[in-house]
């Protein structure tokens, strides 16, 4: 999911050196049975630089080295706390999860289910912009703890409450949670580019391309520019469609 070769890169011949240099040093000396860690850096530091840089360089930009160097230390010394590209990445999104769990939680306090679902989805939107690429980095992710399972029990509560079956309700919250992540995926990527300073997706070149297609031409504002009036139109769509298929049956 837009991530898979970013995962399966392999280190660089220099970083697989320097990570095997490292290692050798660290295990080498009289006294010292176990490698120690160090003291510099531990997983949350690196998840929470690795998080406001990202919102300079992209994901693309967002490099173990990158980040080494704005920690000021060396890459290896990263490999202590993770193993590799894609362990950072799930120490990312689970650091994301954590920080959208008050606003998701609180949006599961309200009676209907229906206003439970929209306001979880908002609350999601709303946190995966925060971050440039925000919603790439989050989808397809393994959480490294369980930090997102009293969220999910609460949220799949409600919707029980509200008539649903736990299987139903399952498949309600993930129905609007995939929703929302890939619509904030291509409104994140269609959007101004914050390092670059675009505009975005050009419109006008696209209309003159499509010229001899009016319907689609005329498409390109509701699409590509009106983002938070497509998220809540859509969101109500699949609420809806929720509400007609899932409720009540099994």
């Amino acid at each position: 999911m837009h991530l898979t070769a970013l995962r399966s890169q392999p280190l660089t011949t220099l970083e697989r050196r320097g990570q095997e240099r490292g290692g050798q040093e660290r295990g080498s000396g009289a006294g010292h049975n176990e490698p120690v860690p160090p003291a510099k850096i531990d997983r949350q530091r690196v998840a929470d630089t690795a998080l406001r840089l990202l919102n300079d360089v992209g994901l693309d930009g967002l490099s173990l080295r990158a980040i080494a160097k704005e920690l000021d230390v060396k890459a290896p010394a990263l490999y202590w706390h993770f193993k590799d590209k894609q362990a950072l990445l799930d120490e990312m999104a689970t650091e994301m999860l954590r920080r959208m769990t008050a606003d998701m939680t609180a949006a599961a306090t309200s009676g209907d289910w229906r206003e439970t679902l929209t306001g979880a989805m908002r609350g999601l939107r709303a946190h995966l912009l925060r971050y440039r690429d925000g919603a790439k980095v989050y989808s397809g992710t393994r959480f490294t703890d369980t930090s997102y399972a009293e969220p999910m029990e609460r949220m799949l509560a409600a919707l029980v409450a509200g008539g649903f079956t736990p299987r139903t309700a399952a498949r309600a919250w993930l129905t609007a949670y995939s929703y929302t992540i890939g619509y904030v995926i291509e409104e994140q990527a269609m959007g101004p580019d914050p390092a670059g300073g675009g505009e975005g997706y050009d419109l006008e070149a696209r209309a003159e391309r499509l010229a001899a297609f009016p319907h689609a031409s005329a498409a390109g504002d509701a699409m590509f520019r009106e983002h938070d009036t497509g998220f809540e139109e859509g969101l109500a769509a699949v609420v809806a469609g929720i509400g007609v298929t899932l409720e009540r049956k099994g």
